[in-house]
């Protein structure tokens, strides 16, 4: 039952979007996203941006599988994809969100959307989910396809007990790289997940 919601959620936020709906939620009900994907291999952003050169964590599958062009959020500057990096490191293999953050907000780029995004996400590890929503909004508003922060902040709706907007994500997210994308599955299985249920993202 819940697929085929999430498939009539997805027909119809696609449908809508087509014909002019806002480029993104405000993102009801109290605060901003938080997930656990790969946030440098699977962020779609905005067609003017170029390829990133930034590592993938290992396990993790590119976000966009057909001959689409992979339009990520780059970070071309080698000082700060390293520093870049270093608080990816941080994160994802120490779970040392505090130095993370403060580390995130030293690369002078907070409204970058993968840097705004990942401050999000440890915020939210931290459970301070008020901003966690600043910094998902903040990754939004600088780029409204960006597909792993609409992933992020799915699993975070889900977490406050706000599964239309999770929904609302899942259709965004396949709006923008389709249903057979990393971040889109990802959705999907934490909506299929019984009410209640602990998400590890």
């Amino acid at each position: 039952m819940i697929t085929r919601m999430i498939k009539f959620v997805t027909l119809g936020t696609f449908a809508v979007s087509l014909l002019g709906a806002p480029a993104f939620a405000a993102g009801g009900g109290g605060g901003g996203g938080g997930g656990g994907t790969d946030p440098y291999g699977s962020a779609y952003s905005t067609p003017s941006t170029a390829q990133p050169t930034y590592p993938r964590r290992s396990g993790t599958k590119a976000g966009q599988k057909t001959k689409k062009p992979n339009n990520q959020s780059s970070i071309g500057d080698p000082a700060f994809a390293a520093g870049y990096r270093a608080a990816y490191d941080t994160i994802y293999e120490r779970n040392d969100y505090a130095a993370a953050i403060a580390q995130l907000k030293l690369l002078g780029h907070d409204d970058h959307p993968n840097v705004a995004n990942l401050i999000g996400y440890s915020y939210r590890k931290l459970g301070d989910y008020e901003q966690s929503q600043v910094w998902y909004e903040r990754a939004l508003q600088a780029d409204p396809n960006h597909v792993l922060t609409w992933q992020y902040y799915g699993l975070w709706q889900l977490e406050r007990g706000n599964r239309e907007q999770a929904l609302y994500h899942l259709g965004r997210i396949a709006s923008i790289c389709g249903t057979d994308c990393e971040e889109y599955r990802s959705l999907a299985a934490a909506l299929d997940k019984p009410t209640g249920t602990a998400l590890v993202y």
